[in-house]
């Protein structure tokens, strides 16, 4: 990682990951200021060479950019909206989770009070902050990112998605619906599997073999979705629908639960239902598209 050390930073909320981000910035060489409600949370970042700030207000008058983590966005109100907290002049990294909703209201907000603001996800847990495995996603106004990207590049691989400030929350539950549908499918294959002794390591390879296979089709199927076209190439909508069947039928007769193919199976006849039986899975887009009660 290539990022300047001369640059202070302001971190507020000392949670695991709180204690991580400032941990890296640190390490990176930054002149680092902390504040949290438990001053004692401090203890070890101040040892290693940061400044414990006695208020809110007085961290954010340390440096111009401001790392801020904390419960919830009604937290980060609580925190910043007080009286005697300024935030005219400062850059606001806001890497609080949260939803796309509240990362345009609080940009609003912010900018109200004279600050820039940048909203993010955090993709990783605490121990690999500072390495290239975390990977931290960014929102808001390219120039305020590429303005301090070599310091923010002390956190991880880092990453602008554009200026709309919701989307690294999108992105964020996105990456999560993949992650859950990936453990999901994994388990309800590994449950499967043991009812006839195969355990849950020697299954693993294969689906991860599947898993690795199914990914390489995503480019493809993208192109689909935004051209919204969707010739069967591989396979019809139809044929996969009596795959599912045959998955549910498997699964009933080894007594295992299958509320999760059947699920999917609804969704695929309702689109084979209005006419797109004969075209590939990603039509199916249609269905994620809409709310279940349209």
């Amino acid at each position: 990682m290539n990022n300047t050390t001369d640059t202070p930073i302001n971190v507020i909320g000392l949670g695991r990951m709180g204690q991580a981000l400032a941990g890296a910035f640190l390490k990176a060489g930054h002149p680092t200021t902390v504040w949290n409600r438990t001053a004692s949370k401090a203890d070890q970042l101040v040892a290693a060479g940061a400044q414990l700030a006695p208020t809110v207000g007085d961290a954010l008058t340390a440096g111009s950019l401001t790392i801020i983590c904390v419960t919830d966005y009604p937290a980060m109100y609580e925190l910043l909206g007080a009286g005697d907290v300024a935030l005219d002049g400062t850059t606001l990294v806001n890497l609080t989770s949260g939803d796309s909703a509240q990362a345009r209201d609080a940009a609003r907000w912010a900018e109200e009070r004279g600050a820039r603001y940048l909203d993010g996800a955090i993709m990783a847990i605490p121990q690999v902050i500072g390495t290239d495995q975390a990977v931290i996603l960014h929102s808001g106004p390219q120039q305020d990112f590429e303005a301090h990207r070599s310091t923010l590049d002390a956190l991880g691989t880092v990453t602008h998605l554009g200026a709309d400030h919701g989307l690294a929350s999108l992105y964020d539950v996105a990456g999560l619906a993949m992650m859950w549908s990936v453990l999901n499918a994994w388990l309800q294959g590994t449950a499967l599997l043991r009812t006839a002794g195969v355990d849950a390591a020697t299954y693993a390879p294969f689906a991860q073999q599947i898993a690795a296979g199914v990914a390489e089709w995503l480019p493809g199927y993208a192109e689909q979705i935004d051209s919204g076209s969707f010739p069967a190439e591989v396979s019809a909508l139809e044929t996969d629908a009596a795959a599912m069947a045959h998955l549910i039928e498997e699964s009933e007769a080894a007594g295992v639960n299958t509320e999760l193919p059947k699920l999917i199976k609804a969704m695929a006849d309702r689109s084979i239902a209005a006419g797109h039986g004969g075209e590939q899975y990603p039509v199916l887009i249609e269905e994620f598209g809409r709310s279940r009660e349209s």
